[in-house]
Parts: C-alpha cells; sequence; structure tokens
C-alpha cells in the first residue's frame, strides 16, 4: 500500500497549513513538527479550566475543554479559516481526531453521544457542509461516540457575530435551536456537543440550555478552539 500512497503525494502533493513544508500522507494538514507545537490547551476536563468557567451562572454545562488557544495573527489561524471559508473538510476531520485524542483522556470520552452545533439550511446550502460535523466525525473516529447530526435543528438565521460584543452574541443566539423531530429519549444521558471555537460561549449556552430543558441529562462542551 505504501507505493499506492507515494503515488497520490507525487500526484496530488500537499503541504502543511502553518509551515508549507511538504507533507508525505495523504489526509495530514500538519507537519509533525507544527502538530508537536500547536498551542494546546491543555485544559482536559479540569474542573475549573476556561471554557468550563464560561458557563458557571449560566447554563448547567457538567465539563468543557478546547483542543488549541486561537490567537489573532497566529499561523494556526489558518487553520480553522481554511476549513470554514476555503472549504478544507480534511482540515475538519483532521482536527476532529486530534480533538479526539484529548478527549481520550477525560471523563467525556464516556460521553452516550455527539451533537455537532447545527447549521442554518441556507448557510448549510452555501458552504455546502457543516464544519462541526466534520470535527465531530474526526473526533467519533477516534472515541468511537456516535454523531447524532440531527438532534438540534437552527431555526433562524443569524449573522455573522464575529464583530458582536458579548451581549449582542447573547441576543442573537436567543431562542435559535431546537430540538429536532423524532429525538430519542435521553434522560439520564451524557451529551457531548461539538463546535469549532468558543469565545463568548452564547452559541453553546443556547445549545445546552435546548439539551437540559428537555431531558434530565449532562451535557459537556469540546471545541477546536479557545479564543
Amino acid at each position: 500500500m505504501q507505493w499506492l500512497i507515494d503515488l497520490l503525494m507525487l500526484f496530488f502533493p500537499s503541504n502543511c497549513l502553518v509551515c508549507g513544508k511538504r507533507l508525505h500522507a495523504p489526509g495530514d494538514i500538519l507537519c509533525f513538527i507544527c502538530e508537536m507545537e500547536m498551542p494546546r490547551t491543555g485544559f482536559g476536563d479540569f474542573e475549573n479550566n476556561p471554557v468550563s468557567k464560561i458557563f458557571w451562572g449560566r447554563v448547567r454545562v457538567s465539563a468543557g475543554t478546547s483542543l488549541f488557544r486561537f490567537e489573532k495573527g497566529s499561523a494556526y489561524q489558518t487553520l480553522l479559516h481554511d476549513l470554514k471559508y476555503r472549504g478544507n473538510r480534511r482540515a475538519g476531520l483532521y482536527l476532529g481526531r486530534l480533538l479526539g485524542q484529548e478527549l481520550m483522556n477525560t471523563s467525556l470520552a464516556d460521553s452516550d453521544l455527539m451533537v455537532p452545533v447545527p447549521l442554518h439550511r441556507l448557510r448549510l446550502k452555501r458552504r455546502g457542509f457543516n464544519q462541526s460535523e466534520l470535527i465531530a466525525r474526526g473526533a467519533s473516529e477516534i472515541t468511537g461516540i456516535p454523531v447524532a447530526n440531527h438532534l438540534l435543528k437552527r431555526h433562524s438565521y443569524q449573522h455573522s457575530q464575529t464583530t458582536m460584543n458579548r451581549q449582542e452574541r447573547f441576543e442573537n443566539m436567543a431562542a435559535a435551536f431546537t430540538l429536532g423531530k423524532n429525538a430519542p429519549d435521553l434522560h439520564e444521558k451524557k451529551i457531548l456537543i461539538i463546535d469549532d471555537i468558543i469565545t463568548t460561549g452564547a452559541t453553546l449556552e443556547a445549545c445546552s440550555q435546548v439539551m437540559l430543558s428537555q431531558f434530565k441529562c449532562l451535557v459537556y462542551i469540546a471545541t477546536v478552539s479557545y479564543a
């Protein structure tokens, strides 16, 4: 099989998204050195980590974590930009696998279901894919946690939150999500909600509220990046 891999890399070469060096395996987006030097948070599922603290006093999230720190101007910012705005689906799966490896060392690996934050159907049609779903699929490959794509539904089309302040983001996300049709009984289940990045936590709070209002369950949060 190695000859086939070498042939694919010869005719379809790819470069590391961070340093630009030639990669040697199909499916990779980072070279070994850049993957090792990724600014990982090391949050795990420690009770007082910054992701978990975002939800204190707002919604009953049992634990939260992120893979790496998002720093404006950092070369690693390219990873999410390539995924969301350049249609690099490989980046989503690759980052999901890295997140899955981090989750394996935490209590979040015992989750019953993995729920990606949904996109509105219009945004999904325009983009062609849901980046959170790709991340969840990659993480599922490592953890074995099944992905429930249609458990949550986004029924309102919000504009980009990039330029919004904290209060505006919460108002923008209020009542944006509902439970999908034919949702199973999730009482006493552990639900892991997956997204690409967490900033104020408004989107993930809204998703968590839906789950907790409908079921007596535990909700966990995991994202690729923490800003």
